[in-house]
């Protein structure tokens, strides 16, 4: 089973992903984000410190496949968090930190979809339930700069396929999840 959380920034995604996993005595944590800075790595630290402490824990955004596997215990849920990161480190690994005026979005696009199908695949074959968190970026303005507009429009169509792709989909809005399919 593949159920996608989603909702905007300090929604509450993160503990209603955490609840729908509360009757499983196991859980693997996938950890999307990386220490680029110290306000990341105390955001980090603080997301390690307010998990259970009998959670395993990967920390990855690459190959997702060899974590989520149809080999994986079916009494071990699994909490990916989150897409939209996951989706950031896929642009700025395949694209350097040039000019962002000249970077190629259709193949960065991609590589996105690339990861995101083989994530997709992966969970489908997986024995275990999988929640992916999600950030929704479409409903505020249109971002001014161009990288903010492609990542809008790159983690839209993400998050797309994946609620096509999910068998429960929920919105959180104020701490408060809607099951929207």
């Amino acid at each position: 089973m593949m159920i996608l959380v989603t909702g905007g920034a300090r929604s509450g995604k993160s503990r209603h992903a955490e609840s729908l996993l509360r009757d499983y005595p196991h859980v693997l944590y996938i950890a999307t984000s990386q220490i680029t800075d110290a306000e990341m790595a105390a955001r980090i630290q603080h997301h390690r410190d307010s998990r259970p402490a009998h959670w395993r824990t990967a920390e990855r955004w690459q190959n997702l496949s060899e974590v989520i596997t149809p080999d994986n215990d079916p009494g071990e849920a699994i909490l990916l968090e989150c897409i939209t990161t996951l989706v950031t480190n896929v642009l700025f690994a395949t694209e350097d930190e040039g000019d962002i005026e000249q970077w190629d979005f259709a193949a960065l696009e991609r590589a996105v979809d690339l990861e995101i199908e083989t994530l997709i695949i992966a969970c489908q074959h997986c024995p275990s339930p999988v929640v992916l968190v999600t950030n929704e970026v479409g409903m505020g303005i249109v971002p001014e700069n161009r990288l903010a507009r492609h990542f809008r429009d790159i983690a839209g169509r993400v998050n797309q396929k994946l609620a096509q792709a999910a068998d429960d989909v929920w919105l959180v809005v104020s701490g408060i999840g809607v099951k929207i399919k």
